[in-house]
């Protein structure tokens, strides 16, 4: 069951169509708030009749749509996306078919140009407004080629046959983004999800959600609590977002707002994607625990205080064993901790500085549920590390299994992700429109690994040089068409400043 939190516009009195489409399953669909977002803007609008699609939708309301947008949120989407227009008969390369379809996201806000071949248009950046800008003229387009020269006009969207620089946009938090569909079917079951604050200020030098949402920027706190009550007036589940929520001027605030109305007899279930290790205090904490939090994550990424000031995580040990304290002490049952692997400069005594962590916060902390997850290092565009390739995946899955091994003895688990996968995950990332026929390749012989290798070997693509290879200062980028704040001068001096912390400890 489905409930909206704004009024419906059910009389359109048109026959225009735009399928609104999740690549993933329903119940995915309904806990991504950038994608319900979207839809409910475009939702109120007169003269389109919106429909929502997902990867398992068995019957559409409309037969054949006008447009089709789709959220891209993490590289491998793209085979459900061939998948979706398949299943519906539409072409899937962009030159074939009279319908538009288009996307946005973080993956084809940092680079497009491995899919430039299959969608009409991207949105890059902050979608929220240009969205609609960019349904209007379709609507009004008189064809599909019309339409798409009066796109390319618009600052913030890319259309590949008319190529350009384009302007990466960046919206002013003044409205706080919220779940505007509930559903008891969504993966996070009834929970009204609400963003506190975009982008994040501390620029971790491999983070592509610090470096694409810059500047920090915070949703005023009238306009949080006002969120917060129609949250709550609609269910007792809420869930604060935000790559740097702590970071919000009146986080402390907010949590006392919600303490002070559980302390009062309301049931408020509330919960948080993760938190710096500082942002950890006695209140903060008694907060989540009277909401029904058991435990949370902590970002530390790295095991040695060198390698942190490398990627730009400036945290010591002493403080995270201080977050470690203030948790247990106030009731958390445990902690989960996040670290990356292949990290550039990484060594083994980065690894072992990591069980020696985990030693201590066991030793120290019984009783109390330690665990730890790690990714492996994937370079990102329009970050400080986009220079750096990874290391190759057969020292990966060595140090991946030395960890395992070593936190198993210790009697921690660790979750640590694909080392193949995440390698096509940096080739998909860094990669060119030389790709385009390449993952097309990958969609039609299944989608598996070996499906990767064997397109590489067709098309003779070597994609350890997207993958693996340190790129230099000079040579051009794939996505350096995007004009992005801040810029590829700023990134380079970032990358050499964090590079300079591994020369000046190694002298000293």
């Amino acid at each position: 069951m489905e409930k909206y939190l704004y009024q419906r516009n059910t009389s359109k009195n048109s026959d225009f169509v735009m399928w609104m489409a999740f690549p993933g399953i329903y119940s995915f669909s309904m806990s991504s708030l950038g994608y319900l977002w979207m839809f409910k803007t475009l939702d109120e609008l007169e003269g389109i009749n919106i429909e929502r699609i997902c990867s398992d939708t068995e019957k559409t309301v409309y037969p054949k749509p006008d447009l089709m947008g789709f959220s891209f949120s993490f590289d491998m989407d793209f085979l459900t996306i061939f998948s979706m227009l398949e299943k519906y008969g539409i072409p899937l390369k962009s030159k074939d078919r009279d319908i538009i379809v288009f996307a946005g996201g973080p993956v084809v806000s940092a680079n497009p140009e491995p899919y430039r071949d299959f969608f009409d248009f991207f949105i890059i950046g902050d979608g929220e407004d240009v969205n609609i800008k960019a349904v209007e003229i379709c609507k009004n387009a008189t064809n599909k080629q019309e339409a798409l020269k009066l796109l390319s006009e618009v600052d913030g969207i890319y259309v590949p046959v008319y190529p350009q620089n384009v302007k990466k946009l960046t919206k002013k938090l003044t409205e706080c983004i919220y779940t505007p569909i509930i559903s008891d079917n969504a993966f996070f079951k009834d929970t009204f999800i609400l963003e506190m604050s975009r982008g994040c200020a501390n620029r971790c030098g491999f983070c592509l959600a610090s470096y694409l949402n810059l500047p920090l920027r915070c949703v005023p706190y009238e306009e949080l609590l006002n969120t917060i009550e129609l949250g709550l007036s609609n269910t007792n589940k809420i869930a604060l977002l935000g790559a740097q929520i702590s970071a919000h001027p009146h986080f402390n605030d907010v949590c006392k707002y919600i303490y002070d109305k559980i302390q009062e007899g309301q049931n408020i279930e509330m919960s948080v994607s993760s938190l710096r290790v500082d942002a950890i205090t006695p209140d903060v904490v008694k907060t989540f625990v009277a909401a029904g939090q058991k435990n949370t994550t902590l970002a530390i990424e790295a095991g040695s205080e060198r390698l942190r000031k490398v990627i730009n995580k400036n945290l010591s040990e002493e403080q995270i064993f201080n977050a470690v304290k203030i948790a247990r002490d106030n009731g958390l049952k445990g902690l989960k901790f996040y670290g990356m692997i292949g990290l550039p400069t990484e060594t083994y005594e980065d690894l072992e500085a990591i069980i020696n962590l985990a030693k201590r916060l066991k030793q120290e902390n019984k009783g109390f549920d330690i665990s730890f997850g790690f990714s492996s290092f994937v370079p990102k565009a329009n970050t400080p590390f986009q220079w750096f390739g990874r290391v190759n995946t057969k020292s990966l899955e060595e140090k991946s299994n030395f960890l395992k091994k070593e936190l198993h003895k210790l009697g921690i688990t660790a979750h640590i992700s694909s080392i193949k996968w995440d390698y096509w995950q940096a080739v998909l990332s860094r990669g060119d429109a030389t790709l385009c026929d390449f993952i097309l390749e990958v969609y039609r012989q299944g989608g598996k690994l070996g499906a990767f290798k064997a397109a590489a070997k067709k098309y003779n693509i070597d994609t350890d040089y997207f993958a693996c290879s340190d790129w230099n200062f000079e040579q051009k980028l794939p996505w350096d068409f995007i004009d992005i704040n801040p810029g590829k001068e700023f990134l380079k001096q970032e990358n050499q400043r964090l590079k300079g912390f591994e020369v000046a400890i190694n002298k000293a």
